[in-house]
């Protein structure tokens, strides 16, 4: 039975994943922040999804551009002039929603079931500021909608600096911002979010195989780091959806608990991009194949995806509820790679000074090599439970006979199986089972 969303938003504030932005001020709506545990398993995210697009390939090659772009970068784009979304505005309560909102049925407004007008507005989408110290004579600059744009802009540059033969990429994790009309369900549709984007740029002739071959590798990272694949689909664009640059276009979607909603896309965005920002900047953006002798536009597959969107998912299919002797325990099964903390150090008794000081010798010890906890505010069940519901793989509790036999203790988070391991091979114990590579 998919979760409630209500169960994980609680969670998340219970426990420190996320907080809503400013709340002590009412919140600002659809911003969140990241709080102690939330910041490390979106880390982990995107440390996953950059070693496997980066450091496992000698193809790709990273970037982190600048969030503040030249104005004409976005007309090159076309986002000044198409980047809108339609909505209507009902006329009694004045609430807004998107034209394509699941909420809209019948053509009634969601707040106050009164019948829209069918007036269509468009908004654009951009956030715009001024970049200079007067207003009077500031530059009007947008925050990027996208990250893809500051790629494109430097395919010269890695031409010059990397000299690749296709294919190869440019990868990107960055912050995008977007004024969404319709915003909600937690975190999923938010107006400022984190990207992380390939282009990959391809021989025209080649475009299908690699976009087929881009499709099956981003489905299966998802499912390697822990996704049901039964909670996975693809879901190809029609005709009359894609953007007016893509030949094709595939939604890796996800089971959320308000239906199934894009968690990635990977479109072929063939030459567009390259050719558009050739003829605003005047900047030749060809590459030119010194076996053929020719030059030519590379077609560019795009696999992106959002990190708050992915961390979402897999919060919620990590998430489980058992029963244990009569008691109901929380579990967040997250994958070992993901999990904010590998393990936590627990001493069995509190009121016992040489307990604690060797349980806190250990946590000193085992930080070195894991992201590690101590917590010693509960009694060991308490503190076991508390560590299942935030995602923890392995607890080592230090109890009397640790005092003698230098054992501790090594709980499973998902067997809750115990086993006893001398002080000397714990890190080793730790390394073999979490292999974090």
């Amino acid at each position: 039975m998919p979760v409630e969303i209500e169960k994980i938003i609680s969670l998340s504030k219970r426990r420190g994943f996320i907080f809503q932005s400013s709340e002590i001020y009412g919140g600002l709506a659809s911003c969140w922040d990241y709080g102690p545990l939330g910041v490390e398993l979106k880390q982990n995210i995107k440390h996953a999804w950059w070693r496997e697009m980066v450091y496992l390939r000698d193809d790709v090659f990273g970037l982190d551009a600048a969030i503040l772009m030249h104005p004409k970068v976005w007309e090159a784009s076309g986002h000044t002039t198409s980047f809108s979304d339609p909505f209507l505005t009902c006329r009694d309560c004045n609430k807004y929603y998107r034209q394509d909102s699941l909420e809209i049925k019948d053509n009634t407004c969601p707040s106050c079931g009164k019948p829209f007008s069918n007036q269509v507005t468009r908004a654009n989408l951009m956030l715009e500021t001024q970049l200079g110290p007067l207003k009077e004579t500031a530059l009007n600059v947008y925050l990027r909608p996208e990250t893809a744009q500051g790629i494109f802009v430097n395919f010269a540059n890695i031409l010059v600096t990397k000299h690749p033969k296709l294919p190869f990429g440019i990868a990107q994790i960055g912050k995008a911002f977007r004024n969404e009309i319709t915003t909600g369900n937690f975190t999923f549709r938010t107006r400022e979010f984190e990207q992380m984007e390939l282009e990959y740029f391809v021989p025209p002739d080649e475009d299908e195989k690699y976009y087929e071959y881009w499709i099956n590798q981003r489905l299966n990272w998802y499912i390697k780091l822990g996704i049901k694949k039964e909670n996975l689909r693809l879901r190809a664009h029609s005709k009359e959806e894609l953007a007016h640059y893509a030949k094709a276009c595939t939604d890796i979607e996800y089971n959320f608990p308000f239906g199934w909603m894009e968690l990635e896309g990977i479109a072929n965005r063939k030459d567009f991009d390259l050719c558009q920002h050739t003829q605003f900047s005047g900047v030749e953006l060809t590459y030119f194949d010194d076996q053929k002798r020719v030059r030519f536009y590379p077609y560019i597959i795009e696999p992106s995806g959002g990190v708050d969107r992915a961390l979402l998912a897999f919060l919620i299919d990590a998430y489980r509820e058992e029963k244990v002797k009569g008691e109901k325990r929380v579990v967040l099964g997250l994958d070992r790679r993901l999990a904010p903390f590998k393990v936590a150090v627990l001493p069995l008794l509190s009121n016992r000074s040489e307990i604690v000081e060797m349980a806190k010798k250990i946590f000193l010890e085992l930080r070195q090599n894991f992201v590690t906890v101590y917590d010693d505010t509960a009694s060991i069940g308490r503190l076991y439970r508390r560590q299942d519901e935030i995602g923890t793989v392995y607890c080592v509790t230090v109890d009397v006979q640790s005092l003698e036999d230098k054992k501790v203790t090594v709980r499973d988070r998902d067997t809750m199986l115990q086993e006893r391991i001398g002080l000397d091979n714990l890190q080793e114990y730790l390394q073999v089972k979490l292999n974090l590579c």
